[in-house]
């Protein structure tokens, strides 16, 4: 399998507010947002725990809360992307800007 497949296998969760995922930052194209203040308990239950996520925010702060959050749930395969959005945008890694 090769590293295009796999990332195929991830789930992007962004845990920010809808605003911010057109906002200055933007988003990672194909990432699910999923607000953690409102909807992550309800949605961590429902998920395949063998499955991949990335949880993503502005900076890392939330994202880290909710991988504690999704690791708690049972869901082992669980990770924070460090630096956020902040970071991705850093490194010039792809982004929208648009509505979902």
């Amino acid at each position: 399998m090769d590293l295009k497949e796999k990332l195929l296998e991830v789930e992007l969760i962004d845990v920010r507010q809808p605003d911010e995922l057109t906002g200055e930052l933007g988003h990672i194209p194909g990432a699910r947002r999923v607000t953690l203040q409102t909807e992550l308990e309800k949605f961590l239950p429902s998920q395949d725990a063998e499955k991949t996520f990335v949880f993503i925010c502005r900076s890392g702060g939330r994202s880290s809360r909710a991988t504690e959050m999704a690791l708690s749930a049972g869901l082992k395969h669980s990770f924070n992307l460090m630096g956020g959005m902040i970071r991705w945008n850093a490194l010039d890694l792809p982004v929208s800007k648009e509505t979902k």
